[in-house]
């Protein structure tokens, strides 16, 4: 369906936006919190999106549940950086039982069913969850790139710093996503109105919601991608320099092509996760008037919640002892793939850089 943003015709309520046609003026009857949203889509496409929420919620609170059990579990994982991930796995864990099933129950009945409160408490959590998985993210590549690179001299990765790291996010992300529930910006139902999120839409109100989306871009994701493009810059110009001295070397080699993987995916994933959203609010806000597509807005909101699966495929289980770990657990101490601990262990030198620094650890 397409649909003109910022219908002047009509008076908006408090609690929900919708770009709606502009000859229907009775938006009480449209209410995504009273009635089924069948004039936004097709029933399968709710349908589509049903399955998809129940499989992010399924998957990704196993995964992180997994991820955060295991290191309780085993000694051997509780290493400083190993703390980071685990922060990011609970913020993960926020997104996928407060999001995505808070998504998938209103998408099972194709309209916000839980009301008002709780869309603003969904939209809160969620942003918040997704703003600490996003921040640590940052928090990793700086870790790597003070302990590999060493700006600042030798640096050891101690406990201070472990904790440090894990408070950052939450402090940034609660600056992020504490506003709407102050009056800068607000939460409302979003895309296809069964899941909720800052407001894109409405300009020219009280909520300010245009200089709010400018700086959820800049602090939010041009701020962090810029660290993790540096560090990760740097960390990928210190192995190649490396590996340029020892070219007779054919694990030097292989280490310096393994770093150069891994960090294009841990770009890319944060890329996937955020780019959509980013690049969607700001084309809504820069762009009043025009026609889109409004089951495209939708999309961005699923990318970001698709992360509390693909962010511990990157970051965790493309760690060997990591890895080792869960499938022990999973399968009641015994590893039918083989134990893969000897070989965790084993660290290929790049010069005074080694691959097993830079992949998830």
């Amino acid at each position: 369906m397409k649909t003109r943003v910022n219908t002047p015709e009509v008076e908006f309520p408090e609690d929900f936006y919708i770009p709606i046609p502009l000859d229907t003026n009775n938006i009480t009857s449209l209410s995504p919190f009273l009635v089924p949203q069948d004039h936004l889509s097709d029933t399968g496409i709710f349908v589509i999106m049903t399955i998809f929420m129940s499989i992010l919620f399924v998957g990704g609170t196993s995964i992180n549940t997994l991820t955060i059990v295991c290191t309780l579990k085993f000694k051997k994982l509780r290493s400083h950086l190993n703390y980071i991930l685990v922060n990011l796995a609970v913020a993960n864990l926020l997104v996928s039982t407060v999001g995505c099933f808070t998504a998938f129950y209103a998408f099972l009945h194709r309209y916000f069913i839980l009301g008002a409160l709780m869309c603003k408490i969904e939209g809160f959590l969620s942003t918040m969850g997704g703003m600490v998985s996003l921040w640590s993210l940052a928090v990793v590549a700086v870790e790597r790139y003070l302990v590999i690179c060493k700006p600042v001299g030798s640096f050891t990765f101690r406990n201070t710093h472990a904790l440090i790291g894990c408070a950052i996010p939450w402090i940034f992300a609660l600056v992020a996503s504490l506003p709407p529930l102050f009056g800068w910006s607000r939460y409302i139902p979003e895309g296809l109105q069964c899941s909720c999120g800052p407001d894109w839409y409405t300009v020219k109100n009280k909520y300010n919601n245009e200089s709010y989306v400018i700086f959820l871009f800049v602090f939010c994701f041009g701020f962090p991608l810029s660290v993790i493009i540096f560090c990760y810059g740097q960390l990928l110009f210190a192995v190649k320099s490396a590996a340029k001295a020892q070219e007779g070397s054919a694990s030097t080699q292989k280490a310096e092509r393994e770093v150069t993987k891994m960090v294009v995916v841990m770009v890319l994933g944060f890329l996937v996760c955020w780019l959509p959203y980013a690049i969607y609010a700001l084309w809504v806000v820069t762009h009043r008037g025009e026609i889109f597509d409004l089951r495209l807005a939708t999309i961005p909101s699923c990318m970001s919640k698709a992360s509390t699966i693909y962010n511990p495929i990157i970051y965790v289980l493309m760690n060997k002892q990591f890895r080792s770990c869960m499938i022990k657990l999973v399968f009641c101490g015994k590893n039918p793939f083989g134990d893969e601990d000897e070989a965790s262990s084993q660290v290929t030198q790049v010069s005074t850089v080694s691959s097993s620094q830079v992949s998830p650890s």
